[in-house]
């Protein structure tokens, strides 16, 4: 992706896109790459726009680490990441052999409606939350890897245990670091980084601190309540887009 090659119309759309995203990432810990991507792929192909996602998602992560790292529940992010480690290869077959459209409409609908039904206070049970972070990390890698889009689970996976909020954003944030940098090892194999994706990721890195930085200050000043319902309507949104998207082909 060559932000310079850009129209002016669209290079001011993308940053404005980079902004309003970074402030839902500083807010929530995660829903970055969803609403780029959504957003982006209204004008640019996937192929250029997920790559450099991956890319600013490290840099976000890294950015964000030292304020959230002492919050992070450690035993859920490495169960969530023993189970993305498996799956983000299988995702990544899927994607390459079922169509987009379908695989988004599926991912999508069942975030809807998990997202429905924890609106409504369901709640998973308290027993075998090791078995739910691993089964929920093994979702995830498959959603990442086959639509980009495995952070939207994770955020269900806590809000159903009803975690406190500072925990939920400081583990989402290690999580979609450690996931993104993973996936970019993978891209860099397969040769989908370029010198141009690395110089677009740094350009729009700009934005997107201001965004992040808009959104801690509004999450610090948050109460618990406020939180969850704030990352569930992102869910929704994002998952009714994800439907539109999938429709619409």
């Amino acid at each position: 992706m060559n932000i310079f090659d850009l129209g002016t119309g669209l290079i001011v759309y993308t940053l404005v896109v980079v902004f309003l995203a970074g402030i839902v990432r500083g807010y929530s810990g995660f829903g970055f790459s969803a609403l780029v991507t959504l957003s982006l792929s209204l004008f640019l192909p996937p192929s250029m726009v997920v790559p450099m996602l991956m890319l600013m998602e490290i840099i976000a992560s890294i950015h964000m680490m030292p304020t959230v790292w002492r919050n992070v529940d450690r035993t859920t992010l490495a169960l969530l990441m023993g189970g993305s480690l498996v799956s983000v290869p299988a995702g990544a077959y899927l994607l390459a052999n079922l169509p987009d459209a379908q695989l988004r409409l599926v991912i999508s609908a069942m975030v809807l409606a998990t997202t429905i039904l924890l609106w409504r206070g369901y709640r998973f049970p308290l027993k075998g939350r090791k078995r739910l972070a691993l089964g929920t990390g093994l979702a995830s890698g498959m959603m990442t890897g086959a639509a980009g889009s495995g952070g939207l689970i994770v955020a269900v996976m806590f809000l159903s245990i009803s975690a406190e909020m500072a925990i939920v954003r400081a583990t989402l944030v290690a999580y979609v670091m450690f996931q993104s940098t993973y996936m970019a090892g993978v891209a860099g194999v397969y040769g989908l980084i370029s010198l141009q994706t690395l110089i677009a990721a740094a350009v729009l890195t700009i934005p997107m601190f201001a965004g992040i930085a808009v959104g801690h200050r509004t999450f610090v000043a948050s109460a618990q309540a406020t939180y969850r319902r704030f990352v569930l309507i992102t869910l929704m949104v994002l998952s009714v887009a994800g439907i539109v998207r999938a429709l619409m082909g």
